[in-house]
């Protein structure tokens, strides 16, 4: 098989897109900019990942929109809702901003609201945000919302609330129940705990896709070429984004719009003291200079932990069994077409 992939579009929908201009999407980036011709279906949330139960609320949201000839609408918000309210510590993101709205597109969304979330706007009453936002900017015909769905100053407002003020404001509400997919119930919560786990097939499961790294090449040590294994070191653009634990990934690299196989590494190099986090990938039969392009990472599998080794010689003996180990893994996912 060679290391140059085919690409499935079904590849680049996790990765944010060149230019926001090539999404079918129409977004807009405050409230008041926000117009519709008609009166559209809605939905409210942050959809950090858009995960397999987030993809259940959108497609009815889609659908819903469809069936009454009108327009369908993703509010979400910018910043990261933590990252406002003074807990910011530890906050781990499954996705950009860019990488979501991709998300949406690909669902066939019409319009995506993406409300900037600051500290006066989290003070807002869930009952004022559904009067000021849902019925007087927006004119919700139809409220579509998850089965935990929380909102509101203090995360008041649910779907109880949204039922009892569409009978006033003349709306519909529809609640979509909750997901279980892999074995277990899909959230944020559980896809970020397996990635942190190594468990990638069950994050990538629960998520639709393989679980991305967006960044672009800087410049490193370059030891991994003087060993035969040449990498190129990512720098994150957005530091909020959840790094997999460190150790060895079987992992596609897209680049330049071509789609690539190769082993990544997330670690500190313990080998040679380095002491320094890095995330690295060897792309598999490629040497072109790509130094400050943007690389995206997917995460297939977790091959093994980081470890020590005793020199650079065991190290490239242990880089050589990785790589056909890698190999085979991704083979094995073409051909069954997990990676279509």
């Amino acid at each position: 098989m060679p290391d140059e992939l085919p690409v499935s579009p079904a590849l680049f929908t996790s990765a944010a897109p060149n230019n926001l201009n090539q999404l079918s999407v129409r977004i807009y980036h405050s409230i008041e900019e926000f117009e519709s011709p008609c009166r559209p279906a809605v939905t409210v949330g942050v959809f950090d990942g858009v995960h397999r139960g987030h993809w259940g609320i959108i497609e009815r949201l889609v659908c819903s929109a469809r069936e009454k000839n009108c327009e369908s609408v993703v509010i979400t918000f910018n910043p990261h809702p933590r990252l406002v309210l003074g807990n910011a510590e530890g906050v781990r993101l499954l996705q950009s901003l860019d990488e979501k709205l991709a998300r949406f597109s690909e669902a066939g969304v019409d319009v995506v609201l993406v409300i900037p979330f600051d500290a006066s706007f989290a003070n807002i009453d869930s009952s004022d945000f559904i009067r000021k936002v849902l019925v007087d900017i927006v004119r919700a015909s139809k409220v579509i919302t998850g089965h935990d769905h929380m909102f509101g100053h203090g995360r008041q407002g649910d779907f109880a609330l949204l039922e009892e003020m569409g009978r006033t404001y003349n709306f519909e509400v529809e609640q979509v129940t909750a997901i279980e997919h892999c074995g277990r119930m899909v959230s944020s919560s559980a896809i970020r705990n397996a990635i942190i786990e190594g468990n990638l097939e069950m994050a990538n499961c629960m998520l639709g896709y393989q679980y991305t790294l967006t960044g672009k090449v800087v410049r490193g040590n370059q030891l991994g070429k003087l060993i035969g294994f040449p990498t190129a070191n990512i720098e994150l653009l957005d530091k909020y984004k959840l790094l997999p634990s460190n150790g060895v990934y079987a992992s596609l690299v897209l680049q330049g719009g071509v789609l690539y196989r190769g082993m990544s590494n997330i670690g500190t190099r313990p080998t040679i003291d380095a002491n320094k986090l890095t995330i690295e990938v060897n792309i598999f039969d490629f040497d072109d200079d790509i130094y400050n392009e943007t690389l995206v990472l997917k995460f297939v599998h977790r091959i093994r932990d980081e470890k020590k080794f005793g020199g650079l010689e065991q190290l490239k003996e242990q880089l050589s069994l990785d790589k056909e180990r890698v190999k085979y893994l991704l083979d094995k996912d073409y051909q069954y077409g997990n990676l279509k």
